[in-house]
Protein backbone atom coordinates (compact mmCIF):
# COMPACT_ATOMS: atom_id res chain seq x y z
CA UNK A 1 0.00 0.00 0.00
CA UNK A 2 1.33 3.38 -1.00
CA UNK A 3 2.27 5.92 2.03
CA UNK A 4 -0.92 7.65 3.43
CA UNK A 5 -0.37 11.84 2.78
CA UNK A 6 -3.65 12.63 3.88
CA UNK A 7 -5.29 10.92 6.68
CA UNK A 8 -9.03 11.46 7.77
CA UNK A 9 -11.02 10.02 10.94
CA UNK A 10 -14.37 9.43 10.12
CA UNK A 11 -15.39 9.95 13.98
CA UNK A 12 -14.23 13.30 13.90
CA UNK A 13 -15.52 16.92 12.97
CA UNK A 14 -13.68 18.31 10.03
CA UNK A 15 -12.10 21.12 11.85
CA UNK A 16 -10.28 17.99 14.56
CA UNK A 17 -8.81 15.55 11.84
CA UNK A 18 -5.50 13.94 12.65
CA UNK A 19 -3.14 15.30 10.40
CA UNK A 20 -3.07 18.50 8.19
CA UNK A 21 -7.16 19.69 8.05
CA UNK A 22 -9.01 19.42 4.87
CA UNK A 23 -10.15 22.41 2.85
CA UNK A 24 -13.16 23.43 0.95
CA UNK A 25 -12.26 26.35 -1.23
CA UNK A 26 -10.51 27.34 -4.10
CA UNK A 27 -7.58 29.87 -3.62
CA UNK A 28 -4.04 29.68 -5.01
CA UNK A 29 -2.59 31.21 -1.47
CA UNK A 30 -3.86 27.80 0.53
CA UNK A 31 -0.76 26.14 1.31
CA UNK A 32 0.21 22.45 0.60
CA UNK A 33 -0.04 20.26 3.42
CA UNK A 34 2.18 17.67 1.73
CA UNK A 35 4.30 17.24 -1.11
CA UNK A 36 5.35 14.52 -3.62
CA UNK A 37 7.74 13.50 -6.58
CA UNK A 38 6.78 12.71 -10.01
CA UNK A 39 6.56 8.90 -10.29
CA UNK A 40 5.67 8.25 -6.55
CA UNK A 41 2.82 6.41 -5.41
CA UNK A 42 0.73 8.14 -2.52
CA UNK A 43 -2.42 7.49 -1.07
CA UNK A 44 -5.36 10.73 -0.26
CA UNK A 45 -8.15 10.09 2.17
CA UNK A 46 -11.47 12.24 2.01
CA UNK A 47 -14.53 12.47 4.33
CA UNK A 48 -17.53 12.72 2.72
CA UNK A 49 -18.88 15.48 0.79
CA UNK A 50 -20.63 16.93 3.46
CA UNK A 51 -17.84 16.42 5.82
CA UNK A 52 -20.10 14.31 8.47
CA UNK A 53 -23.48 15.75 7.97
CA UNK A 54 -25.49 12.67 7.27
CA UNK A 55 -25.04 9.41 8.96
CA UNK A 56 -26.49 5.30 8.65
CA UNK A 57 -30.13 6.23 9.99
CA UNK A 58 -33.65 6.52 8.74
CA UNK A 59 -33.83 10.73 9.06
CA UNK A 60 -34.47 12.55 6.16
CA UNK A 61 -34.44 15.76 7.83
CA UNK A 62 -30.18 15.59 7.55
CA UNK A 63 -30.67 16.16 3.98
CA UNK A 64 -33.39 18.91 4.40
CA UNK A 65 -30.43 20.63 6.76
CA UNK A 66 -27.27 20.71 5.23
CA UNK A 67 -24.93 22.97 5.73
CA UNK A 68 -23.81 23.51 1.65
CA UNK A 69 -22.00 26.35 3.04
CA UNK A 70 -19.17 23.77 4.31
CA UNK A 71 -18.82 21.22 0.86
CA UNK A 72 -16.44 19.98 -0.29
CA UNK A 73 -14.20 18.56 2.11
CA UNK A 74 -10.82 17.68 0.11
CA UNK A 75 -7.32 15.68 0.32
CA UNK A 76 -4.88 18.37 0.05
CA UNK A 77 -3.50 20.01 -1.68
CA UNK A 78 -0.52 18.34 -2.55
CA UNK A 79 2.60 19.80 -3.60
CA UNK A 80 4.17 18.14 -6.85
CA UNK A 81 7.81 19.14 -7.22
CA UNK A 82 8.71 20.81 -10.78
CA UNK A 83 4.58 21.42 -11.79
CA UNK A 84 5.18 25.10 -13.20
CA UNK A 85 2.32 27.35 -14.74
CA UNK A 86 0.98 25.80 -18.27
CA UNK A 87 2.24 22.29 -17.49
CA UNK A 88 0.00 19.42 -17.44
CA UNK A 89 -0.25 17.66 -14.36
CA UNK A 90 -0.72 13.93 -14.98
CA UNK A 91 -2.83 12.18 -12.57
CA UNK A 92 -3.24 8.25 -12.52
CA UNK A 93 -5.83 6.90 -10.12
CA UNK A 94 -4.48 3.21 -9.41
CA UNK A 95 -6.92 2.35 -6.70
CA UNK A 96 -9.60 3.77 -4.93
CA UNK A 97 -12.60 2.62 -2.39
CA UNK A 98 -14.46 3.34 0.97
CA UNK A 99 -12.60 3.07 4.26
CA UNK A 100 -13.13 -0.37 5.20
CA UNK A 101 -13.84 -0.84 8.49
CA UNK A 102 -13.85 3.15 9.41
CA UNK A 103 -17.19 3.51 7.04
CA UNK A 104 -18.66 1.18 5.01
CA UNK A 105 -22.11 3.24 3.93
CA UNK A 106 -22.91 5.77 1.48
CA UNK A 107 -25.96 7.63 1.10
CA UNK A 108 -28.07 9.31 -1.67
CA UNK A 109 -30.02 12.79 -1.10
CA UNK A 110 -32.63 14.79 -2.90
CA UNK A 111 -32.05 18.19 -2.01
CA UNK A 112 -35.08 20.56 -1.59
CA UNK A 113 -35.88 23.38 -3.55
CA UNK A 114 -35.20 25.56 -1.03
CA UNK A 115 -31.15 23.82 -0.44
CA UNK A 116 -29.84 23.31 -3.37
CA UNK A 117 -32.45 21.95 -5.40
CA UNK A 118 -31.17 19.99 -8.44
CA UNK A 119 -32.15 18.94 -12.15
CA UNK A 120 -35.72 17.80 -11.17
CA UNK A 121 -36.34 20.09 -8.18
CA UNK A 122 -39.48 21.27 -10.06
CA UNK A 123 -40.80 17.66 -9.80
CA UNK A 124 -38.91 16.89 -6.18
CA UNK A 125 -38.83 19.59 -4.06
CA UNK A 126 -39.04 17.59 -0.81
CA UNK A 127 -35.53 16.48 0.47
CA UNK A 128 -35.47 12.80 0.90
CA UNK A 129 -32.47 10.41 1.66
CA UNK A 130 -31.61 6.60 0.62
CA UNK A 131 -28.63 4.94 2.25
CA UNK A 132 -26.38 2.23 0.63
CA UNK A 133 -24.69 -0.77 2.20
CA UNK A 134 -20.74 -0.60 0.45
CA UNK A 135 -19.42 -4.07 0.27
CA UNK A 136 -16.14 -4.05 -1.44
CA UNK A 137 -17.54 -2.09 -4.89
CA UNK A 138 -20.92 -3.94 -4.25
CA UNK A 139 -23.89 -1.57 -3.18
CA UNK A 140 -27.28 -2.34 -2.42
CA UNK A 141 -29.98 -0.45 -0.36
CA UNK A 142 -32.87 -1.03 2.57
CA UNK A 143 -34.81 1.79 1.09
CA UNK A 144 -34.91 1.23 -2.78
CA UNK A 145 -35.24 -3.13 -2.80
CA UNK A 146 -34.12 -5.37 -5.66
CA UNK A 147 -31.71 -3.49 -6.60
CA UNK A 148 -28.20 -4.70 -6.23
CA UNK A 149 -24.73 -4.21 -8.63
CA UNK A 150 -21.07 -3.68 -8.79
CA UNK A 151 -20.77 0.51 -8.52
CA UNK A 152 -18.93 2.40 -10.95
CA UNK A 153 -16.30 4.00 -7.49
CA UNK A 154 -14.90 7.74 -8.66
CA UNK A 155 -13.62 11.00 -7.08
CA UNK A 156 -16.58 13.51 -8.20
CA UNK A 157 -14.09 16.05 -7.51
CA UNK A 158 -10.36 16.38 -8.31
CA UNK A 159 -8.32 19.17 -9.54
CA UNK A 160 -5.35 22.17 -8.81
CA UNK A 161 -5.34 25.56 -7.63
CA UNK A 162 -6.28 28.48 -9.63
CA UNK A 163 -4.12 31.35 -9.93
CA UNK A 164 -4.99 34.59 -8.82
CA UNK A 165 -5.89 35.84 -12.16
CA UNK A 166 -8.53 33.18 -12.84
CA UNK A 167 -9.98 32.97 -9.42
CA UNK A 168 -11.18 36.63 -10.28
CA UNK A 169 -12.16 35.48 -13.75
CA UNK A 170 -14.28 32.76 -12.16
CA UNK A 171 -15.53 35.41 -9.24
CA UNK A 172 -16.49 38.28 -11.89
CA UNK A 173 -18.48 35.69 -14.22
CA UNK A 174 -20.39 34.18 -11.66
CA UNK A 175 -21.47 37.37 -9.53
CA UNK A 176 -23.19 37.93 -13.35
CA UNK A 177 -24.84 35.30 -13.69
CA UNK A 178 -26.07 35.92 -10.43
CA UNK A 179 -27.24 39.82 -11.47
CA UNK A 180 -29.11 38.71 -13.58
CA UNK A 181 -31.08 36.09 -12.40
CA UNK A 182 -31.63 38.39 -9.75
CA UNK A 183 -33.27 40.77 -12.16
CA UNK A 184 -35.20 38.43 -13.92
CA UNK A 185 -35.71 34.83 -13.20
CA UNK A 186 -37.04 33.91 -16.38
CA UNK A 187 -34.24 35.02 -18.03
CA UNK A 188 -31.75 31.97 -17.52
CA UNK A 189 -33.04 29.32 -19.95
CA UNK A 190 -32.65 26.27 -18.14
CA UNK A 191 -33.55 26.98 -14.50
CA UNK A 192 -35.69 24.60 -13.45
CA UNK A 193 -37.99 26.61 -11.93
CA UNK A 194 -37.94 30.53 -13.39
CA UNK A 195 -37.80 31.65 -9.83
CA UNK A 196 -35.50 32.73 -6.71
CA UNK A 197 -34.51 29.18 -5.50
CA UNK A 198 -32.56 27.33 -6.20
CA UNK A 199 -29.70 29.66 -7.08
CA UNK A 200 -27.76 29.89 -10.12
CA UNK A 201 -24.17 30.37 -8.30
CA UNK A 202 -22.73 30.27 -5.42
CA UNK A 203 -20.33 33.11 -4.29
CA UNK A 204 -17.64 33.07 -2.39
CA UNK A 205 -18.69 33.13 1.48
CA UNK A 206 -16.73 33.44 4.77
CA UNK A 207 -19.40 31.15 6.59
CA UNK A 208 -18.46 27.42 6.42
CA UNK A 209 -15.00 28.22 4.99
CA UNK A 210 -12.20 26.05 6.18
CA UNK A 211 -9.26 27.42 4.32
CA UNK A 212 -6.93 23.70 5.24
CA UNK A 213 -3.60 25.05 6.81
CA UNK A 214 -3.69 28.70 6.64
CA UNK A 215 -3.17 31.35 9.38
CA UNK A 216 -6.54 31.88 11.17
CA UNK A 217 -6.15 35.80 9.76
CA UNK A 218 -5.09 35.33 6.39
CA UNK A 219 -7.73 32.26 5.77
CA UNK A 220 -10.67 35.19 7.26
CA UNK A 221 -9.53 37.27 4.23
CA UNK A 222 -8.64 34.91 1.66
CA UNK A 223 -12.28 33.17 2.26
CA UNK A 224 -13.81 36.66 1.31
CA UNK A 225 -12.21 35.70 -2.31
CA UNK A 226 -12.24 31.88 -2.59
CA UNK A 227 -14.39 29.84 -4.88
CA UNK A 228 -17.09 27.58 -3.96
CA UNK A 229 -16.19 23.76 -5.02
CA UNK A 230 -19.39 23.43 -6.29
CA UNK A 231 -18.78 23.46 -10.04
CA UNK A 232 -16.04 22.19 -12.80
CA UNK A 233 -13.93 24.78 -13.79
CA UNK A 234 -10.86 25.22 -16.16
CA UNK A 235 -8.65 24.08 -13.24
CA UNK A 236 -11.29 20.59 -12.84
CA UNK A 237 -13.35 20.58 -9.94
CA UNK A 238 -16.41 18.72 -9.61
CA UNK A 239 -17.12 17.46 -12.78
CA UNK A 240 -18.89 14.00 -11.09
CA UNK A 241 -18.09 11.92 -14.10
CA UNK A 242 -18.21 8.55 -13.44
CA UNK A 243 -15.81 7.45 -15.84
CA UNK A 244 -12.74 8.31 -14.06
CA UNK A 245 -12.13 5.33 -12.31
CA UNK A 246 -10.01 2.99 -11.06
CA UNK A 247 -7.44 3.13 -14.12
CA UNK A 248 -8.02 6.97 -15.32
CA UNK A 249 -5.36 9.11 -16.30
CA UNK A 250 -6.14 12.87 -15.96
CA UNK A 251 -4.08 15.78 -17.23
CA UNK A 252 -4.85 18.49 -15.18
CA UNK A 253 -3.60 22.38 -16.56
CA UNK A 254 -1.30 23.47 -13.69
CA UNK A 255 -1.99 27.22 -12.76
CA UNK A 256 0.27 27.58 -9.78
CA UNK A 257 3.76 26.47 -8.52
CA UNK A 258 3.64 22.92 -7.45
CA UNK A 259 -0.11 22.63 -9.05
CA UNK A 260 -1.87 22.62 -5.21
CA UNK A 261 -3.95 19.00 -6.26
CA UNK A 262 -6.28 18.27 -4.07
CA UNK A 263 -9.26 15.20 -4.85
CA UNK A 264 -12.55 14.25 -2.75
CA UNK A 265 -16.10 14.03 -3.38
CA UNK A 266 -16.11 9.99 -3.26
CA UNK A 267 -18.94 8.19 -4.84
CA UNK A 268 -19.21 4.40 -4.85
CA UNK A 269 -21.14 4.53 -7.68
CA UNK A 270 -23.30 7.39 -9.87
CA UNK A 271 -25.30 7.96 -13.02
CA UNK A 272 -24.13 10.38 -16.01
CA UNK A 273 -25.84 13.70 -14.57
CA UNK A 274 -26.08 12.92 -10.94
CA UNK A 275 -29.52 14.20 -11.15
CA UNK A 276 -30.43 14.34 -7.82
CA UNK A 277 -27.99 16.58 -7.16
CA UNK A 278 -26.65 14.57 -4.42
CA UNK A 279 -26.93 11.93 -6.59
CA UNK A 280 -24.28 9.41 -6.53
CA UNK A 281 -23.87 7.44 -3.47
CA UNK A 282 -21.81 9.81 -1.39
CA UNK A 283 -19.03 8.31 0.92
CA UNK A 284 -15.69 8.66 2.17
CA UNK A 285 -13.03 6.95 0.54
CA UNK A 286 -9.58 6.73 -0.41
CA UNK A 287 -7.54 7.05 -3.29
CA UNK A 288 -4.12 6.29 -4.80
CA UNK A 289 -2.66 8.23 -6.79
CA UNK A 290 0.39 8.91 -8.96
CA UNK A 291 1.90 12.29 -10.56
CA UNK A 292 3.86 13.07 -13.48
CA UNK A 293 4.46 16.47 -15.50
CA UNK A 294 3.77 17.29 -19.28
CA UNK A 295 6.10 20.04 -19.52
CA UNK A 296 4.37 23.19 -21.16
CA UNK A 297 1.64 21.31 -21.91
CA UNK A 298 -1.10 23.41 -22.14
CA UNK A 299 0.51 25.14 -25.03
CA UNK A 300 1.65 21.87 -26.53
CA UNK A 301 -1.31 20.31 -26.73
CA UNK A 302 -3.49 23.40 -27.09
CA UNK A 303 -5.46 22.88 -23.99
CA UNK A 304 -6.90 24.90 -20.78
CA UNK A 305 -9.50 22.08 -19.48
CA UNK A 306 -8.92 19.25 -18.33
CA UNK A 307 -8.55 16.08 -20.51
CA UNK A 308 -8.67 12.23 -19.44
CA UNK A 309 -8.44 8.57 -20.49
CA UNK A 310 -10.76 6.77 -18.82
CA UNK A 311 -10.13 3.65 -17.15
CA UNK A 312 -11.44 -0.11 -17.78
CA UNK A 313 -12.50 -1.69 -14.56
CA UNK A 314 -15.82 -2.43 -14.87
CA UNK A 315 -18.96 -2.77 -14.34
CA UNK A 316 -19.46 -4.29 -17.55
CA UNK A 317 -23.30 -4.20 -18.55
CA UNK A 318 -24.30 -5.85 -21.44
CA UNK A 319 -28.29 -5.18 -21.64
CA UNK A 320 -30.00 -1.74 -21.29
CA UNK A 321 -33.44 -0.15 -22.14
CA UNK A 322 -32.99 3.02 -23.33
CA UNK A 323 -35.48 6.20 -23.04
CA UNK A 324 -35.33 9.37 -25.14
CA UNK A 325 -36.03 12.60 -24.51
CA UNK A 326 -36.24 15.76 -26.81
CA UNK A 327 -36.31 19.62 -26.91
CA UNK A 328 -39.81 19.89 -25.67
CA UNK A 329 -40.66 20.83 -22.11
CA UNK A 330 -43.36 19.21 -19.94
CA UNK A 331 -45.88 21.90 -20.63
CA UNK A 332 -44.94 21.19 -24.25
CA UNK A 333 -43.42 24.52 -25.06
CA UNK A 334 -40.88 23.74 -28.74
CA UNK A 335 -37.02 24.37 -27.44
CA UNK A 336 -34.47 25.03 -30.14
CA UNK A 337 -31.77 22.33 -29.98
CA UNK A 338 -31.89 21.98 -26.36
CA UNK A 339 -29.96 19.05 -25.07
CA UNK A 340 -30.60 20.33 -20.79
CA UNK A 341 -34.62 20.21 -22.11
CA UNK A 342 -33.85 16.71 -23.63
CA UNK A 343 -32.23 15.13 -21.31
CA UNK A 344 -34.94 16.08 -18.60
CA UNK A 345 -37.43 14.66 -20.84
CA UNK A 346 -35.34 11.25 -20.97
CA UNK A 347 -34.95 11.28 -16.90
CA UNK A 348 -39.05 11.70 -16.41
CA UNK A 349 -39.89 8.96 -18.94
CA UNK A 350 -37.29 6.42 -17.05
CA UNK A 351 -38.72 7.67 -13.48
CA UNK A 352 -42.12 6.92 -14.71
CA UNK A 353 -41.59 3.77 -16.41
CA UNK A 354 -39.73 2.35 -12.66
CA UNK A 355 -43.14 3.69 -10.89
CA UNK A 356 -44.89 1.25 -12.86
CA UNK A 357 -42.75 -1.37 -11.39
CA UNK A 358 -44.25 -0.39 -7.78
CA UNK A 359 -40.73 2.58 -7.44
CA UNK A 360 -41.93 5.43 -6.29
CA UNK A 361 -40.79 8.81 -7.76
CA UNK A 362 -38.28 9.42 -5.20
CA UNK A 363 -36.65 5.92 -5.81
CA UNK A 364 -36.89 5.95 -9.00
CA UNK A 365 -35.38 9.08 -9.06
CA UNK A 366 -32.64 7.97 -6.80
CA UNK A 367 -32.15 4.57 -8.97
CA UNK A 368 -30.89 6.66 -11.78
CA UNK A 369 -28.78 8.87 -9.92
CA UNK A 370 -26.76 6.12 -8.47
CA UNK A 371 -26.40 2.72 -10.97
CA UNK A 372 -24.15 3.62 -13.90
CA UNK A 373 -26.35 4.67 -16.46
CA UNK A 374 -25.23 5.86 -19.68
CA UNK A 375 -26.11 9.71 -20.44
CA UNK A 376 -26.16 10.59 -23.91
CA UNK A 377 -26.42 13.81 -26.19
CA UNK A 378 -27.38 11.42 -29.16
CA UNK A 379 -28.42 14.56 -31.61
CA UNK A 380 -27.96 18.20 -31.68
CA UNK A 381 -28.07 18.66 -35.76
CA UNK A 382 -32.31 18.09 -36.83
CA UNK A 383 -33.83 20.84 -35.80
CA UNK A 384 -36.12 22.04 -33.98
CA UNK A 385 -35.41 18.91 -31.93
CA UNK A 386 -32.02 17.83 -29.90
CA UNK A 387 -32.05 14.39 -28.43
CA UNK A 388 -30.97 12.82 -25.35
CA UNK A 389 -30.69 9.40 -24.35
CA UNK A 390 -30.52 7.78 -20.78
CA UNK A 391 -29.48 4.17 -20.76
CA UNK A 392 -30.41 1.71 -17.75
CA UNK A 393 -28.72 -1.12 -17.01
CA UNK A 394 -31.02 -3.89 -16.58
CA UNK A 395 -28.60 -5.96 -15.01
CA UNK A 396 -28.36 -3.85 -11.56
CA UNK A 397 -31.83 -4.96 -10.94
CA UNK A 398 -33.16 -8.64 -9.42
CA UNK A 399 -35.66 -8.94 -11.64
CA UNK A 400 -36.77 -8.21 -15.30
CA UNK A 401 -37.35 -4.74 -16.04
CA UNK A 402 -37.98 -5.35 -19.94
CA UNK A 403 -41.38 -4.08 -21.49
CA UNK A 404 -44.12 -6.64 -20.89
CA UNK A 405 -42.78 -7.90 -17.39
CA UNK A 406 -45.29 -6.17 -15.43
CA UNK A 407 -46.14 -9.21 -13.40
CA UNK A 408 -42.68 -8.22 -11.71
CA UNK A 409 -44.25 -5.25 -10.57
CA UNK A 410 -44.67 -5.15 -6.46
CA UNK A 411 -44.88 -2.78 -3.49
CA UNK A 412 -41.28 -2.34 -3.17
CA UNK A 413 -41.39 0.69 -0.15
CA UNK A 414 -40.13 4.16 -0.49
CA UNK A 415 -36.70 6.14 0.43
CA UNK A 416 -37.32 8.55 3.56
CA UNK A 417 -38.81 11.72 2.83
CA UNK A 418 -39.06 14.53 4.81
CA UNK A 419 -42.86 16.15 5.89
CA UNK A 420 -41.57 19.42 7.06
CA UNK A 421 -39.96 22.24 4.61
CA UNK A 422 -36.51 23.43 5.26
CA UNK A 423 -36.60 25.52 8.56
Amino acid sequence: MPEVKFEVDVDKPPDEQPGANPFNRWHPDIPAATKTEPGEAIRLEALDWTGGQIGDNDDPNEVRDVDLSQVHYLAGPVHVEGAEPGDLLKVEFHDMGPLNNRSEFGFTGTFSQQNGGGFLTDHFSDAAKSIWDIDGYTVSSRHVPDVRYEGKIHPGLAGCAPSQELLEEWNEREQELIDKHEEDPESIPNHPTGEAEPPVANPPTTEGAQMGEMDPDEAETAAKEAARTVPPREHGGNHDIKDLSIGSTIYFPVYVDGAKFAVGDFHASQGDGEITFCGAIEMAGYVDVEFDLVKNGMEKHGVDHPIFEPGHRGPNFEDYITFCGYSVTEDGEQRYIDSHTAYRRACLQAIDYLKKFGYTGQQALHILGTVPAEGRQSGVVDVPNACSTLAVPKGVFEFDISPGKLENSADRGDVVVTDEPLG
